[in-house]
């Protein structure tokens, strides 16, 4: 029997969706991502369907894209991309349409434990609390204790990647965890996120949660928890949290914050956000910070350069300092070029002869690059004629690599 056409949202939407196509190409894969944006646009913004046509559109657009995901290589994320997409989209669309509580709590659990391809992607229920009800919000704690219940004793955090049905405790766990959001239950939003309190992140995640109900005083505790928590990169991930959160709900707290940052991590990136916050008060902070950074160059020079937008500073204190990388200097060379640009020649020529230590195409445009720059920012002919030398010393050195002679050519050098 012949598939049945597809008239309306449906003929627009759906074909962008479902794919035939081999999708394990990543270019294929990319291509037919964007097409599945494209149908999620018109989804989102046709205003001539219905709801019910909208819910029915998008729950099978939605099954559609997890049949596509599942054999595509999606290494950009495109089609991962599309799939979030429809999952938020879906809790509206059955709101809207007054999809049945009971139905939808069968597609709901169907989706999350039936075993398929794809089990890497969450349904929230806090989003479905519309289109369920109260009543219906019951019912769905109902089926999620009966399968609990059927998995037998809970094993430990440990042990758990190694059970059986580990999939379905991670599902049940991320569940509690919306189902306290949602209540609104403080006890059950730090019992269900931070767990043994041995991760950083569940600190942050317990945080997040918190500023999503609205406590945004218990959020700030959590994300300075996880700021304080250790060193690694979920506490400085943290720490980003928690500084924004205090720049938006305590600003009298801002400058405070940031200068606790700066010296539990002294860096440009801190450095340059300490240098927002203190405004006038910054030469309070000055030379502490300088100080501090003149144990990391890199970090000394970037934030001069960038942040106090001082290229003679930079440039004395790259000296001073020794900066050894190549990224520094090559952002001082540019911009301390327009102060004294035969001074920065020199740097040029070791960046360009650095960049030729490696074989590539790639390594031969970026320093035929540098040298044509060099051309032009040459200020006397004496240092032109220095350039152009160089050049054919650098062709002579190198006559034996052809793809650097075509990449020079290519750039307009002599």
């Amino acid at each position: 029997m012949p598939p049945t056409p597809l008239t309306g949202l449906a003929e627009h939407v759906l074909p962008l969706i479902r794919s035939r196509s081999d999708l394990h190409r990543w270019s294929a894969a990319n291509a037919h991502g964007r097409d599945m944006h494209e149908a999620i646009d018109i989804l989102e913004q046709d205003g001539a369907a219905g709801p019910t046509e909208r819910y029915a559109v998008t729950h099978k657009a939605l099954a559609s894209a997890i049949r596509v995901i599942a054999r595509a290589d999606d290494s950009s994320g495109i089609i991962g991309d599309a799939c979030r997409r429809l999952l938020d989209l879906h809790p509206r669309a059955a709101a809207e349409a007054r999809i049945k509580p009971a139905k939808l709590i069968d597609w709901m659990i169907k989706f999350q434990f039936d075993d398929n391809e794809v089990d890497y992607f969450e349904l929230d229920v806090a989003a479905y609390a519309e289109a369920l009800g109260d009543a219906g919000v019951a019912a769905y704690r109902e089926r999620l204790s009966e399968i609990e219940a059927s998995l037998g004793p809970r094993p430990s955090h440990q042990d758990r990647w190694q059970s059986n049905n580990s999939h379905a405790w991670f599902t049940l766990d991320w569940n509690a965890k919306r189902l306290a959001v949602l209540d609104r239950d403080i006890e059950a939003i730090i019992r269900t996120h931070v767990g043994d309190r041995k991760v950083a992140a569940w600190f942050t995640d317990t945080a997040e949660a918190f500023e999503e109900i609205g406590e945004y005083d218990l959020a700030i505790d959590w994300a300075r928890q996880a700021t304080e928590f250790g060193l690694g990169h979920q506490s400085v991930t943290a720490a980003r949290h928690w500084a924004k959160l205090i720049d938006t709900h305590r600003p009298t707290e801002s400058l405070e914050t940031r200068v606790f940052l700066f010296r539990r991590w002294p860096n440009s990136s801190n450095a340059s956000e300490l240098y927002r916050a203190a405004g006038d008060a910054w030469p309070t902070y000055r030379d502490e910070v300088m100080e501090k950074l003149s144990h990391q160059p890199y970090d000394a020079v970037t934030f001069t350069l960038r942040t106090l937008n001082d290229p003679q500073a930079a440039w004395d204190l790259a000296h001073d300092l020794s900066l050894d990388s190549d990224y520094g200097w090559a952002d001082l060379a540019n911009a301390y070029g327009k102060i004294d640009p035969l001074a920065v020649l020199p740097i040029h020529e070791r960046l360009v002869r650095n960049e030729l230590t490696e074989a590539g195409a790639e390594h031969y445009r970026r320093a035929a690059k540098r040298l044509a720059g060099m051309r032009k920012l040459a200020p006397t002919p004496d240092s032109a004629a220095w350039v152009d030398a160089l050049i054919a010393d650098l062709r002579e050195e190198n006559k034996r690599r052809p793809r650097l002679q075509q990449e020079f050519t290519r750039a307009g050098l002599p």
